[in-house]
């Protein structure tokens, strides 16, 4: 192989890392240790801001048992935890949406856990799922519009836009199924994605993910069915 097709194969190799398209049905995004520099961003599909959303995913760690840590973080410009799902030791699940947060209590677990949350701008209510499983409906943020231009990110959660990372706030573990939505899905379509179906995810969709790998995050088959 000559010099310049070497540096054409290492250029297309570099940008095929850096949000490249990619079908993850059968993947996991493994971190394998805590740090402040290893995460994955994610490009959304739609850049256009949001009056409500569902996020579902699966993660397993064992974080649980010991601290806290961020599972799913989108931030803005303007706030850097505009949407941000997290896991509070001694407490639960907690979402925040443009800042203030709504907690879901909830016992420490090992196993892998399915969870899908929703907000709708309209009524400000709140669904939580764990494993298919509806927790009580709360209220956040009524009438509030989540923005655009967001640095989406596994692994970490962001105290500045695309930083601010902390080593006992970052996941240890798998995380995998990430899907996004900008409607609120109904109970019957929740149960349809933790039965592993889909409804065509316009946010982010894991079997046509644009994403891009920081620091030592690894791909490998997931652990769940």
């Amino acid at each position: 192989m000559t010099m310049e097709k070497l540096l054409c194969f290492l250029v297309l190799t570099s940008f095929s890392h850096a949000f490249g398209q990619t079908d993850m049905s059968t993947k996991a995004f493994v971190f394998p240790k805590e740090s402040d520099n290893s995460y994955v961003s994610l490009k959304a599909q739609s850049t256009k801001p949001l009056k409500a959303f569902t996020v579902c995913l699966q993660v397993y760690t064992e974080l649980s048992l010991t601290r806290g840590y961020s599972i799913f973080s989108y931030a803005t410009k303007k706030h850097a935890n505009e949407i941000l799902i997290f896991w509070s030791k001694g407490r639960g699940y907690t979402l925040t949406v443009g800042g203030p947060e709504v907690l879901f209590e909830t016992p420490e677990v090992t196993a892998p856990v399915h969870i899908c949350t929703s907000w709708e701008s309209a009524s400000g209510i709140v669904e939580f799922w764990l494993d298919g499983k509806p927790r009580v409906r709360k209220s956040l943020q009524k009438g509030y519009t989540v923005g655009t231009e967001a640095s989406i990110i596994l692994g970490q959660d962001q105290d500045s836009f695309g930083g601010g990372f902390e080593t006992n706030q970052s996941l240890v573990g798998d995380i995998g199924s990430v899907n996004m939505w900008d409607f609120v899905l109904s109970p019957d379509q929740i149960n349809t994605v933790y039965a592993g179906g889909t409804f065509s995810p316009n946010v982010l969709d894991w079997r046509a993910l644009k994403y891009e790998v920081h620091g030592e995050v690894y791909t490998k088959p997931q652990l769940w069915p």
